[in-house]
């Protein structure tokens, strides 16, 4: 690869990673670019419910809690900040990081992409024609409107690349597609046009490759044994060249892997058809990419084939789907697995005798400890178990119900078999269940929106 490069690193790859990895990429500087990926559908819905009772909550307030320690190092190195920590909340988040850089006495220009929040624009878009209908059911949203938490379009790079050449230091953006952090700092250091299609493509394959963060650095590997110290697992960087060709990486001295094994690992990782990979930039190819071992910790990426999108956006919408809840002990001692599962009958029979039921597709049980997570692909344990977990999650339309489950539990451990333990936690409360609905919207009824700010030193 000859030419200029950047370089993307990114620190984040869900809401919750390690807070190591911003500080690691950003210290000694030697990346243009910290990208950090914070938001997945379920997100989007706790966002709109915080939102709802505070309408200047809505983000990944991690997010501004990062920049606390980054914030200086990218000054003083030029790294600029893409990241989609805005959630439903784009301009409230902005305002925390500009509160951010001036007690830092940093001066920055920040951006905001929004225009992805549709949720109060359904009702208007269903009235035009647009259906939104699920896409496994075929069932239009209209009938559903009741149950919507979240409706978010995916956007893609070319917003956040307009923002990049308004001079922004850091971009905060709602819902983006994962990839588009990445290829949108290349679409603006290269000058890339929407028609450049295998450019385009490879782009959104460096995104996918950074987008988990260390799952392409020996993170979550089969080959888990082969890593050298996990414990300090290095973020990954990609050195994109002008063609799209890139190579993928990590900084010196930090622990992890990087091979062909790993980045193949990633690049099958949420993968549906692999010639047709859909963005709302690029389809890419995924069959085309061809995979070279570069020298230690390095993989060259290149052949990368790309192809025009489609005219639609995805859509990802929450609905409240009902209720659930988890109760869970611990059972020791001899015959641990039949008094797991006698105290699960136990349990059930006492609830049904107070007139609460569930249905056997509303109920699971499983005792951990007896091959319940890979039943029919291990085999069984030769010897039985002398401790094992008991779980026993339920779901209904009915809070009281499953609140209902979670009260009964305790009278076990006295009312059961012996060698109950594990309830020091209290009794497990009903949850929301998070139904997702995922739909397509015409671009042109979507008006992505960038803002700029600057914050004085």
């Amino acid at each position: 690869m000859t030419g200029r490069t950047v370089s993307i690193g990114n620190g984040q790859g869900f809401w919750g990673d390690s807070v190591r990895g911003p500080l690691q990429l950003v210290r000694g500087g030697g990346i243009g670019y910290l990208t950090m990926d914070f938001l997945a559908e379920v997100t989007m819905s706790i966002m709109q419910k915080l939102r709802a009772r505070n309408p200047e909550a809505g983000y990944a307030t991690d997010f501004v809690a990062q920049l606390e320690r980054i914030l200086p190092d990218c000054a003083e190195h030029g790294i600029k900040i893409v990241a989609n920590a805005g959630g439903v909340n784009p301009a409230a988040c902005a305002a925390a990081v500009e509160e951010v850089a001036r007690r830092l006495g940093v001066p920055v220009r920040v951006a905001t992409v929004g225009g992805d929040d549709i949720l109060a624009r359904l009702p208007a878009l269903i009235e035009d024609g647009h259906a939104l209908a699920n896409l496994t059911t075929g069932t239009p949203l209209a009938g559903e409107l009741a149950r919507v938490q979240s409706a978010n379009v995916y956007l893609g790079a070319f917003p956040i690349a307009e923002a990049l050449a308004d001079g922004a230091d850091i971009v905060v953006t709602g819902r983006v597609t994962d990839p588009s952090l990445v290829l949108a700092p290349l679409i603006h250091e290269f000058g890339w046009t929407a028609s450049d299609y295998d450019r385009l493509a490879a782009g959104t394959v460096a995104g996918h490759l950074l987008e988990c963060g260390t799952q392409s650095t020996g993170g979550n590997y089969d080959r888990w044994e082969s890593v050298p110290d996990l414990a300090g697992i290095g973020y990954p960087i990609a050195e994109v060249g002008e063609s799209g060709e890139f190579v993928l990486t990590k900084k010196p001295g930090t622990g992890g892997l990087v091979d062909v094994g790993t980045v193949t690992a990633q690049l099958l990782y949420e993968l549906g058809d692999p010639a047709r990979y859909l963005t709302p930039d690029v389809v890419a190819d995924f069959t085309s990419i061809q995979l070279t071992q570069d020298g230690p910790d390095r993989v060259r990426v290149h052949g990368v084939r790309g192809s025009a999108p489609t005219d639609t956006y995805k859509v990802s919408v929450s609905t409240l789907d009902g209720w659930r809840t988890t109760a869970q002990l611990t059972v020791g001692g001899p015959d641990a697995a039949a008094k797991a599962r006698c105290t699960a009958d136990l349990l059930l029979a006492r609830l049904a005798e107070d007139g609460v039921r569930f249905p056997s597709e509303d109920c699971r049980v499983e005792v951990v400890g007896t091959n319940v997570l890979y039943e029919g692909m291990l085999p069984e344990p030769a010897a039985p178990p002398s401790e094992v977990v008991l779980r026993v999650s339920v779901r209904s339309q009915d809070k009281a119900a499953v609140d209902r489950l979670g009260a009964e539990l305790a009278s076990l451990l006295t009312s059961g078999p012996p060698g109950l333990t594990g309830f020091a936690g209290g009794r497990p409360k009903a949850s929301a269940i998070v139904g997702f609905w995922p739909a397509l919207l015409e671009k042109s009824a979507v008006r992505p929106a960038v803002r700029v700010s600057e914050v004085a030193a």
